[in-house]
């Protein structure tokens, strides 16, 4: 049942990350240049179709595997442990990520216009990067990295 969890997790985190490069590295610079917050939309709403449940996938597949590592949530929040520090850091990047989605759904979208392009890759950007830094967290368990 663990290879199978963390399958899901490594499709959801290619999925999710991969788009995200996909959007900040050929979709946004082609959007910012053209001042055409169509295709940035075009892009998204497509996306949002497999990105959303790939974030969700890794969501919970994520509780599952650190829950597999650090059974007792307690152990979650004894920051002696060093795997405690990843499965925080990973928290963190999650809380930021859907910090800055929830900002963008609620404030930028509404009322997204050429205008407010800037605004917009000041979410796509940080997100993108927040996704990278989600991976290198997640492959540190094994390469011990960060422990």
């Amino acid at each position: 049942m663990y290879g199978l969890i963390l399958l899901l997790h490594v499709f959801g985190a290619v999925i999710w990350a991969g788009g995200h490069i996909v959007l900040s590295v050929m979709i946004l610079p082609e959007v910012m240049r053209e001042k055409s917050p169509e295709k940035l939309l075009a892009f998204e709403s497509k996306f949002e179709k497999i990105g959303m449940p790939a974030l969700i996938v890794q969501i919970v597949t994520g509780v599952l595997l650190a829950k597999n590592l650090l059974p007792s949530f307690s152990q979650w929040l004894d920051f002696s442990n060093p795997l405690t520090h990843v499965v925080a850091a990973k928290l963190l990047l999650l809380a930021l990520t859907l910090a800055l989605a929830a900002d963008a759904k609620l404030r930028v979208l509404p009322n997204f216009n050429a205008a407010r392009l800037n605004d917009m890759a000041w979410h796509i950007i940080p997100v993108t990067l927040l996704s990278v830094l989600l991976i290198v967290a997640g492959v540190s368990f094994r390469t011990g990295w960060f422990y």
